[in-house]
């Protein structure tokens, strides 16, 4: 039999017990299966988990009146047990207060055992736990280690279905059978996208597979609307771009664009190229356009064509780069031939390499601007 400890500091004093235990005056012996008084049930969930007065009256009204605190002492202790302490006892019990009414061994006792099978650590089961108490409402054998099975495969590894669940894991709760397996199966069938390239999507956003599959075919005619041919590389991104902004931002997006001198073809085309500028913000975009456009020169029409600019940090790239443009510029060493769109998206090497080391002698201030850009801190001058 297993036995998990119950710390007693947490219950209610005795005469308390003693006195609001029984609405109909029956002795604590007979407590298995006498009548909780509502009230006493209240206080219980105050005085054991720390609930306010209003939050255990909600959570009271589901629990079942024809029980002593027995159950609900074991849930408790087992669950401390567990490493979970009252913070996230509350989260729990808040979402599913039957538990209280479970019983340890038959119920809880076996999911934590097949989480720890399945090569969990003990902080990431409660990390899991706490985050998503729906996997210890699911069956263990039956729905929980298929599901996790499952997402492994998806996401290639079970660290990365780690990560996703610490970070938002509510994708896992989705039904395998009825939303995502014919998901993948649409896009692999009937959009041509091969499995390992709509694998690329979900490792990196797992509810894009989750979402409802009419929504998905809605969304597939959508971006096919955009001219984005379902067997290239960029259409499975752009199907997640869109996927991630809503209508009402999509349109902004496309007035502010049309306001600094975009056509729709050249919006459009944008997408093409890079669709993930659309997960900025308008007032993001409009920052890195109004700076890109009356600071820096560049034509509304350039940046069209190269859209990944817009992604880069307005303060931890432009804005320092853009310093050393202007000393370049400043000494006569800047040309023609230095495009504007390569000088932003140069990588921190290659930048350092190209318009920075050759100089550092006669300009050695050009250092000093990057000095606090995160991507050349430690960088050696010398390499």
């Amino acid at each position: 039999m297993l036995r998990f400890p119950v710390r007693h500091r947490f219950l209610p004093p005795s005469t308390l017990l003693r006195r609001v235990l029984f609405s109909n005056g029956t002795s604590a012996s007979s407590g298995a299966t006498a009548s909780l008084d509502p009230h006493f049930l209240v206080e219980y969930l105050m005085n054991t988990c720390g609930f306010s007065a209003d939050v255990a009256s909600k959570v009271s009204k589901s629990l079942p009146r024809s029980q002593s605190t027995e159950k609900a002492d074991a849930v408790l202790g087992f669950f401390r047990s567990q490493g979970l302490d009252d913070t996230n006892l509350r989260r729990i019990l808040a979402w599913k207060p039957g538990l209280l009414g479970w019983d340890v061994e038959t119920n809880l006792a076996p999911k934590f055992k097949l989480l720890r099978e399945m090569g969990l650590s003990e902080s990431d089961i409660i990390v899991i736990v706490r985050r998503h108490p729906i996997v210890i409402g699911s069956n263990s054998e039956n729905t929980l280690l298929p599901r996790f099975k499952v997402w492994e495969s998806l996401l290639g590894s079970k660290e990365m279905l780690l990560k996703h669940l610490r970070r938002c894991g509510w994708f896992f709760s989705s039904n395998i059978e009825n939303v995502v397996r014919p998901n993948i199966n649409f896009l692999r069938d009937e959009c041509g996208i091969p499995e390992d390239r709509v694998s690329l999507v979900i490792k990196r956003q797992p509810s894009f597979i989750t979402q409802n599959p009419d929504a998905l075919r809605a969304l597939v005619d959508r971006t096919a609307g955009f001219g984005v041919p379902r067997e290239s590389i960029m259409f499975i991104w752009v199907l997640n771009a869109l996927y991630r902004v809503s209508r009402e931002k999509f349109e902004a997006h496309v007035k502010l664009m049309n306001r600094f001198g975009w056509s729709n073809s050249e919006f459009v085309a944008a997408i093409q190229k890079h669709p993930t500028f659309l997960l900025l913000s308008t007032e993001a975009l409009q920052r890195k356009m109004e700076f890109l456009i009356k600071i820096v020169g560049s034509t509304p029409s350039d940046i069209a064509k190269h859209p990944m600019v817009l992604e880069l940090s307005l303060e931890k790239r432009l804005i320092p780069r853009f310093h050393v443009m202007e000393i370049l510029k400043s000494e006569g060493l800047w040309t023609s031939r230095y495009k504007l769109h390569t000088f932003f998206i140069s990588p921190g090497p290659k930048f350092l390499q190209k318009y920075v080391l050759p100089y550092k002698d006669k300009l050695p201030k050009l250092l000093e601007v990057l000095s606090i850009v995160p991507e050349f801190k430690g960088n050696n001058p010398e390499c």
